[in-house]
């Protein structure tokens, strides 16, 4: 995210901390690519497109970047020839597992109680 001044997470101007948390994690890509880290703890970049072949590699990039500035996940890059890049979690993320779960359980009785297929 830009560090300016109207970025919510870089100054208090959020009213209330579901605001800065929906800023950090909200979209549509962040919190599929967050659920992804969940599952496999370490996930390189060309496995996010593989994970997520709808996301394009700009967004994913993107996405990953903002992820990383607000210390969610964590990027190791490795010195080869191509470039290898692998991303985990941060302490902050993992925080954060719980949150997704509960999303994730909600989703699934929402389908259920209100009959909608997927």
């Amino acid at each position: 995210m830009p560090k300016d001044r109207n970025n919510k997470v870089s100054c208090e101007h959020y009213r209330c901390d579901i605001e800065l948390t929906l800023e950090i994690i909200g979209g549509k890509w962040k919190a599929l690519i967050l659920w992804e880290l969940i599952k496999y703890s370490v996930i390189r970049f060309n496995e996010f497109r593989r994970l997520i072949p709808e996301i394009t590699q700009k967004m994913l990039t993107q996405q990953l970047k903002d992820l990383e500035s607000n210390a969610i996940i964590s990027k190791k890059v490795y010195p080869q020839v191509p470039p290898m890049v692998e991303y985990s979690l941060t302490q902050m993320g993992i925080n954060l597992i719980p949150i997704l779960e509960s999303m994730d359980n909600w989703g699934k009785d929402y389908v259920i109680n209100y009959n909608l297929k997927k």
